[in-house]
């Protein structure tokens, strides 16, 4: 069985939960939405800041553990700030 592509104007991560890692150190946790000129825009965002505390590491797992705690209904990540993306699994 195969499914019609909903949306086949959208690169292959729309709609699929991705880890952002910013130039300042900052790494972004949402649905990849698209990438345009002014950069990445994402969805249903939590931000992690490494001057809070905890290590990326353990903050990701607490958000596999308890659900993204989003803070960002649409954030968009400047081009100058993204440095990689990878799937969000743990």
């Amino acid at each position: 069985m195969s499914f019609p592509d909903l949306h086949p104007d959208r690169d292959e991560l729309h709609g699929i939960t991705v880890v952002v890692t910013g130039a300042s150190g900052k790494s972004y946790l949402g649905r990849w939405h698209e990438r345009g000129n002014r950069g990445v825009v994402m969805k249903n965002v939590a931000i992690f800041d490494p001057a809070a505390g905890p290590t990326l590491d353990e903050w990701l797992a607490k958000q596999a553990k308890f659900g993204v705690a989003s803070t960002e209904k649409m954030y968009i990540v400047p081009s100058d700030e993204f440095t990689s993306v990878r799937r969000f699994s743990l």
